[in-house]
């Protein structure tokens, strides 16, 4: 049970950033119905801010509606991740190459300390448990790459697309130890750095489809022992 506490945010507003929060990390399962009984005993309050915080939630994708069947968490696909993936290349590879234009010597000081904060941490705890100081850091480090195009349309579109694939990565299980992943975003730095927005936008290419492979690798060995364990 997560109890909704009392902020300065609405009740709707708290509703839709606890169950968009559980989406994202995989405590309400693609598919899963969204019952209204079970969501106010879960969160703590009542019907009708769980009903707009689920209808923003649709608005964005994050459920779907079904006709006289209520709501339910969205579905994940492999074609989806795949669109995402690319999306963000297009989209961040446009804002690195508006801030590398505009010569933004702050925006470039807030990736580099962005990166040396997230440098500090490691991605897993001792027996393969998240860490999430580190995967805030990863997204503060991702966010900082597009802010210095200063277009507030382009950043609010990155941190939604950053955080439907951060589902997706939730979703496939266990973390990959032996990913290099720190290099990785050291070589995104450094081409940022140098001005070379091309590069940039290649590494990021490259970036987001070791991720996808292992997604993908992780959904299969799931699908491969769930049909193991089905009985003949």
């Amino acid at each position: 049970m997560v109890k909704i506490k009392s902020t300065g945010l609405t009740l709707a507003s708290s509703a839709y950033e606890a169950i968009r929060l559980d989406i994202i990390e995989g405590r309400l399962r693609p598919g899963e119905k969204m019952q209204f009984d079970a969501l106010r005993e879960r969160y703590g309050i009542g019907i009708s801010p769980i009903r707009e915080a689920l209808s923003s939630l649709q608005a964005e994708g994050w459920v779907d509606r079904e006709e006289q069947r209520g709501f339910r968490v969205a579905e994940i696909s492999d074609e989806e991740l795949t669109e995402l993936a690319r999306t963000r290349v297009l989209i961040e590879g446009m804002a690195v190459a508006e801030a590398i234009a505009r010569n933004d010597t702050a925006a470039e000081e807030e990736l580099v300390l962005a990166y040396n904060r997230m440098s500090k941490e490691h991605r897993i705890k001792e027996g393969m448990a998240r860490n999430l100081e580190w995967e805030k850091r990863h997204r503060d480090f991702h966010l900082a790459l597009i802010a210095g195009c200063r277009m507030k349309w382009i950043v609010q579109l990155g941190q939604q697309l950053f955080d439907v694939y951060e589902r997706y990565r939730l979703l496939s299980g266990p973390i990959n130890p032996e990913r290099k992943e720190l290099g990785e975003h050291r070589a995104i730095l450094d081409a940022y750095v140098a001005g070379d927005a091309a590069e940039v936008k290649k590494l990021l290419a490259q970036h987001y489809q070791v991720t996808i492979d292992f997604i993908m690798a992780s959904q299969a060995k799931a699908a491969a022992r769930a049909a193991e364990a089905k009985p003949r």
